[in-house]
Order: structure tokens, then sequence, then C-alpha cells
């Protein structure tokens, strides 16, 4: 078994690859931070592109579906009914705009859950608090290190981090 930078583990490892070693951990924390929020940003869309699509079909309805489907339930509620073919007319419309106030609630529905999603503001705030965790970490004290291990040691950091 072996630590993320190949070294075996339980030896004793220098603070340039301890330091590596927190570098690529702190890389893949950061990509994992993003692919939560691309995640979080793409159901966002899927509910807004729902949203829209459900409004678009109200308004299709409205507009293309009203002169074909008023004559023919105009007419029908005239054969059903004996009453005046205007009012035929207008229950044939109202039922259409039913129909379309229907479609737009759930626009409605769809669109106010988009924007209570909090997606990406939830991924900022984790990773905010991941910086203040990091920041407020102190390392684990050392035991004295003689002159020259602490000079490669200082030089493992430099190579490393370049």
């Amino acid at each position: 078994m072996s630590a993320p930078d190949g070294s075996p583990v339980g030896s004793e490892r220098s603070i340039g690859q301890l330091f590596a070693s927190a570098t690529t951990e702190m890389s893949s924390l950061v990509h994992d931070e993003i692919a939560l929020a691309k995640a979080q940003l793409k159901q966002d869309v899927k509910r807004g592109a729902t949203s829209g699509g459900a409004f678009t079909v109200a308004a299709a309805i409205l507009l293309f579906s009203l002169p074909m489907l008023n004559f023919a339930l105009a007419y029908g509620i005239r054969t059903w009914s004996d009453w005046n073919l205007a009012i035929c007319f207008l229950l044939s419309f109202a039922a259409n705009v039913l129909i379309a106030v229907v479609l737009a609630l759930i626009g409605v529905v769809f669109a106010k859950k988009a924007k209570k999603s909090k997606g990406p503001q939830k991924v900022a705030a984790s990773m905010k608090e991941t910086a203040g965790v990091l920041q407020n970490a102190k390392p684990h004290p050392r035991p004295e290190l003689g002159q020259d291990r602490e000079r490669k040691a200082v030089e493992a950091v430099a190579r490393s981090s370049s």
C-alpha cells in the first residue's frame, strides 16, 4: 500500500512529499466541488426547460387549436342542447382557456422549483467553508530538525511547487 505520491505508507515522508500530497488532495476537492456545481446547474436548467416547455405548449394550444376546437365543440354543444350558437362558441372558448390555464400553472410550479433551487449557492458556501477550515488548520508540532535536513525539506518544497 502506498501514499498518493507513491511513497510507502508508514515511512517518514519529507515536507515536500507531504505538501505535494496535500496539494493533490486539495486539487481533487476543488474538481469535485466544480463537478457538483455543474450537476446542480444541469438540474436547474432541466427544470427551467420544463417550465418553458409547459408555457410554450400552453400558448400553442391556445393559439393553434382554438379555431378548430371552437367550431367542433360549439356545434357539438348545439347538437346536444338546442342553445343559441353564440353561447355554444363561448363555452368552447372557455374550455380552451381552462386547458391553457392548467398548463400555465404547471409551468409556474416548475419555474418556482427552478428558482428555489440553491445548487450553486450551496457549492459556493461549501467551498468557502473548506477554505476557512484549511486557513485555520495548524500544522502538527514536529521534532526539531537538523539544519541540513531542514534545508533539504525547503528545497523539496521548492521543487514540488514549480
